[in-house]
């Protein structure tokens, strides 16, 4: 018997690396989390960390043996200028951690500045995969809908003062320009983008979605607000009225579609700001770790 025990811990030993850690599941996957408007790197956060887009997502996907980037840019800019600023960033993290392809990952307009990095700035072959996280793909009908609300001689002025408010709330000199990131988000914008932004060939996409099930203003306080607009634009575009709060459901499909993400009996869905665990949200309403464990062996795996 005690043979057996002894043979058990030396076959358990053999599988841990020679440096004594324990590799996980997605030994060695290099993963970039791109956020989408308003966000920011999560290695120094918001409100002195406080604050984290990706609610600590990084930090437990490498705790599965992934290396991890959370890289930020402009809080507030159109897609071409976001996707150079995090190419930037990407390409010296992939140098200096020995990444030779990486998985993007990119919620909200964040998967489609992974797209536009792959399909217009040359980074196909540096790109495993493109995940894209309740991603607009077809447009966010509300962003049409606050557009076409602010009279164009008042854009100017709305422009600098949310620029000027996105550099002291986030501390960014970079440049910033709200009304091009609106516009980016538009369903008249991606039906020029889609075709000017294809798939590339020997990159695999895929996309993963939530949805609401109604305006609960409890597990939702900020998206119950959102739901309404972005339901009667859906259905109003042809989209259907099902949504995140910003994006409808048939907007967020991309590539192979990989299905919602599934929420505990007791929630009322899953919302546009929960997918990403932004600070903590959703973390008691989904398994949010489990879900993103699948998504990154999923991209592995399908590659």
């Amino acid at each position: 018997m005690k043979n057996r025990i002894y043979v058990g811990i030396f076959a358990v030993l053999l599988t841990i690396p020679s440096s004594g850690v324990f590799a996980g599941p997605l030994d060695g996957q290099c993963i970039a989390l791109v956020h989408g408007i308003l966000g920011f790197d999560d290695t120094r956060g918001l409100a002195g960390g406080l604050v984290r887009y990706w609610g600590g997502l990084d930090g437990y996907l490498r705790s599965q043996g992934a290396k991890v980037t959370t890289p930020g840019s402009s809080a507030t800019n159109s897609i071409p200028t976001r996707a150079s600023q995090i190419q930037t960033a990407v390409n010296s993290w992939m140098t200096a951690n020995g990444c030779s392809k990486v998985h993007l990952f990119g919620h909200s307009q964040g998967g489609l500045v992974a797209r536009y990095m792959v399909s217009n700035l040359g980074f196909a072959g540096k790109t495993a995969s493109v995940t894209t996280i309740n991603s607009l793909h077809q447009g966010a009908p509300m962003a049409d809908i606050v557009l076409s609300v602010i009279p164009g001689w008042l854009q100017p002025f709305a422009n600098a003062t949310l620029g000027l408010l996105a550099r002291l709330v986030y501390r960014d000199g970079r440049p910033q320009d709200a009304i091009a990131m609106g516009r980016s988000l538009t369903v008249s914008y991606l039906r020029t983008f889609n075709p000017n932004s294809p798939n590339q060939s020997g990159v695999k996409y895929y996309s993963y979605g939530s949805q609401m099930a109604w305006a609960d203003p409890i597990q939702h306080p900020i998206m119950a607000l959102t739901y309404p607009i972005t339901w009667a634009g859906g259905l109003f575009y042809g989209m259907g009225g099902a949504n995140d709060g910003v994006v409808p459901t048939s907007s967020q499909r991309w590539g192979t579609w990989r299905g919602l993400a599934p929420s505990y009996w007791f929630a009322t869905g899953i919302d546009h700001l929960q997918a990403t665990n932004l600070a903590g949200s959703g973390q008691n309403f989904f398994d949010v770790t489990g879900w993103y464990l699948n998504i990154a062996r999923n991209a592995r795996a399908l590659q």
